[in-house]
């Protein structure tokens, strides 16, 4: 086996968490429903049979239970090492999170799929936007964190879960306070954001390392939380209104 594959294999093995978890990636689901245009929603809710863009967010998560899946698990995160930039990064033969979302965005604009792949690949864009935006997905050669053994609270964790769930369920907030929370960008703030890229957004996950490692003991608790939640707030709802974007050119025009 060679050394990019045994490589690729750890980290597989070693991604165990689920993006935001659910109260993450449901929130970002509620604040994009918010941001379709008319003609995007009533197309989304056809397809999806009325299920809301929240409920549907869990879905890439709710199937790793199924083997049939199996070949989805790579989808969910990308490793950028320091210094590099997507581009330069050898790619994973399974696929990862960058050349995934680009795919199934592409997928979705033919408008060339029929109604099983197409409520698939609907429910895939819609996690994997929340997982892009949780920014250890866009991770260092660790696992994204996920071998960053800390506690939080006392309770032994690691970093890419305290990321993905620890902090957020702390606050005890559902996922519709969780996006209330979050707030509503000013209306140039909201058009900026909406033309980022796929690579933009993976980009900008990989800026906020220095804040994300510096974890002193690794005891983490009340103060890690207090200077870095609002991350989390802020890309819950960059997330949400990069989606609805997204899903306004698909199905809005």
């Amino acid at each position: 086996m060679n050394k990019l594959l045994l490589s690729l294999l750890l980290i597989s093995i070693s991604y165990t968490s689920f993006g935001w978890g659910a109260t993450g990636h449901r929130a970002t689901g509620h604040v994009a429903q918010k941001y379709l245009n008319k003609k995007a929603r009533k197309a989304i809710n056809r397809i999806l049979g009325g299920e809301s863009l929240a409920m549907a967010s869990t879905w890439m998560d709710e199937i790793k239970s199924d083997s049939t899946f199996n070949y989805m698990s790579d989808w969910h995160w990308v490793t950028i090492p320091d210094g590099l930039t997507y581009e330069q990064t050898e790619k994973n033969p399974n696929g990862d999170l960058v050349m995934t979302l680009e795919r199934i965005i592409a997928e979705l604009k033919s408008k060339k799929l029929n109604p099983k792949d197409e409520v698939e690949r609907l429910k895939m864009l819609i996690h994997l936007v929340g997982d892009i935006h949780q920014p250890l997905h866009v991770g260092r050669p660790d696992a994204g964190g996920n071998a960053i053994k800390v506690t939080w609270f006392r309770t032994d964790s690691n970093l890419h879960r305290v990321w993905d769930s620890d902090m957020i369920d702390d606050t005890k907030l559902s996922y519709t306070e969780l996006a209330e929370a979050a707030g509503n960008p000013a209306e140039n703030q909201l058009q900026r954001w909406q033309k980022n890229s796929v690579r933009d957004w993976a980009r900008e996950s990989t800026t906020f390392r220095e804040q994300i490692y510096a974890i002193g003991n690794g005891k983490l608790g009340y103060r890690y939380s207090y200077l870095n939640f609002p991350t989390v707030r802020e890309q819950v709802l960059k997330a949400g209104v990069r989606l609805a974007g997204i899903l306004n050119d698909i199905y809005g025009k």
